[in-house]
């Protein structure tokens, strides 16, 4: 054979292998913006699984409200969002933030669960000199409860309002921000109280105690005894925790630790997502994740034994079928 069909003959058969190579499969996934916590494990997700699968690609979308992602989720629209235990059952119900949302309980019925994670401490965090150091002081303040129509905005709405009698508007102005936009506000000085939702300990709130002296507010017992924060407190995903005095360091002038809210979110996929895809997603996660968390403090809390904490939808198939092999008790009413 002369030297020239060599040489089309390797370049027929090296075109050839690169056809039969597997098809990248490209997934979409949303979720809160850079300054919350589930952008941090979500974002992680994917890159984990990136990185595990090499036929795989998540793009993360980190913009918009927890609340729209659902919907686009259950209409097909977006494949992995971030699942809410209470923002799921206001879905169920057409309630809050779905009132006027009149195809958000049928849409509900196409989500499915991948795995629970904390969504973290509401950091109620104000400068150490500001003077504020109540809930009650926060009259005439300007306050980030979250992004425009976000839940836990909402949540933090109805604390306030329960603890103290203010409302925003009149009683304190709203700042109307998104989480990494609040974030740079309050580390400017434009911003008196910053509220967080996050991991224990949170990367964002360590950088802005870096720098500054800070001071958290927390609920105190008769706060915690006002029927509308025991129902918020009691709604689905809902918590009671603490952060421990010194956990930010130096800066953090709290004595003694605060007690605040938390709740439970988590990654949920559409129905239209293919079986077998997250499958290979989830088990690629979960076998990473062990990998770099005990470098990474606030990846702690994530956990497989906390996979199916508060899940109030279906685990999707692909999930569940990956926690059968590892021999987790799957409750009747999570299975599909």
């Amino acid at each position: 054979m002369s030297t020239l069909k060599t040489g089309l003959l390797a370049i027929a058969l090296s075109v050839g292998a690169v056809t039969a190579a597997p098809a990248q499969e490209f997934f979409r996934l949303a979720t809160l913006g850079p300054g919350s916590s589930p952008y941090l494990v979500m974002s992680t997700f994917a890159q984990l699984v990136g990185q595990q699968l090499d036929d795989v690609e998540i793009q993360v979308n980190a913009t918009g409200a927890a609340t729209q992602h659902a919907l686009e989720a259950g209409a097909g629209q977006l494949d992995f969002f971030m699942w809410s235990a209470s923002v799921h059952a206001n879905m169920v119900e057409g309630t809050a933030m779905y009132a006027n949302v009149p195809q958000a309980a049928d849409l509900s019925q196409n989500l499915r669960a991948v795995f629970a994670f904390p969504l973290g401490l509401y950091h109620i965090t104000t400068n150490a000199d500001s003077g504020i150091e109540r809930l009650e002081d926060l009259e005439g303040k300007t306050v980030f409860l979250g992004p425009p129509g976000g839940g836990a905005t909402a949540i933090m709405q109805n604390v306030v309002r329960a603890a103290t009698g203010l409302e925003p508007g009149a009683g304190y102005q709203q700042v109307q921000l998104g989480w990494d936009g609040a974030t740079q506000a309050f580390q400017d000085g434009r911003i008196d109280v910053y509220i967080n939702s996050t991991l224990v300990p949170s990367p964002v709130i360590q950088q802005i105690a870096l720098s500054r002296k800070i001071r958290f507010l927390g609920l105190t017992e008769e706060h915690l005894a006002q029927p509308v924060v025991q129902a918020i407190l009691n709604r689905p995903g809902g918590l009671l925790g603490e952060i421990e005095a010194g956990v930010y360091g130096d800066n953090q002038v709290n004595a003694e630790r605060v007690v605040t809210l938390g709740s439970t979110v988590g990654i949920g996929a559409g129905a239209h997502v293919d079986e077998d895809a997250v499958y290979r997603i989830t088990k690629a996660f979960w076998e990473a994740v062990s990998d770099i968390r005990d470098s990474t403090p606030w990846l702690r809390q994530v956990t497989l034994e906390g996979a199916l904490t508060d899940l109030n939808l279906p685990i999707h198939p692909g999930a569940l079928r990956y926690y059968e092999e590892l021999g987790i008790d799957i409750p009747d009413e999570l299975r599909p």
